[in-house]
């Protein structure tokens, strides 16, 4: 059995970076992919400026420890990245006792496949490390 889940997106804004009261390094992001949209019909369709209308979805990403320490320093909103990890659920009551669920990805792997702010070029990744 296996739990695998790849993402390649950018991310949606800088990194959220946090230290747990027993000392590790948590680092979340928020990965935005896209797909073509589709119609009521199941085909794909132009939006108003003539290009393949997308759908968007934002994926919760949570690094640990060096990875976490990484991902906070040389990460940033705009910035093309690769994810490798697992898929995770989560259930909680929230403080009216109503009871949420969530899912994120644990990465195990982050690759930058840009410089951060989403500009310049996607393949100059020079500055970036691979980390896992």
């Amino acid at each position: 059995m296996t739990n695998i889940a790849i993402l390649t997106g950018r991310i949606a804004r800088d990194p959220d970076i946090r230290e747990t009261k027993g000392g590790t390094n948590v680092t979340g992001i928020t990965v935005v992919t896209d797909r073509p949209a589709r119609d009521k019909d199941g085909k794909t369709y132009k939006d108003e400026n003539g290009y393949t209308a997308k759908e968007s979805e934002f994926h919760r990403v949570t690094c640990f420890n060096g990875l976490a320490k990484t991902v906070g320093q040389y990460c940033s909103k705009g910035q093309l990245v690769s994810v490798q990890g697992r898929i995770h659920y989560t259930q909680w009551e929230d403080k009216d006792g109503v009871t949420r669920y969530g899912t994120e990805i644990l990465a195990d792997k982050v690759d930058f496949l840009s410089r951060g702010n989403g500009s310049g070029d996607d393949n100059d990744n020079t500055d970036a490390p691979e980390i896992d």
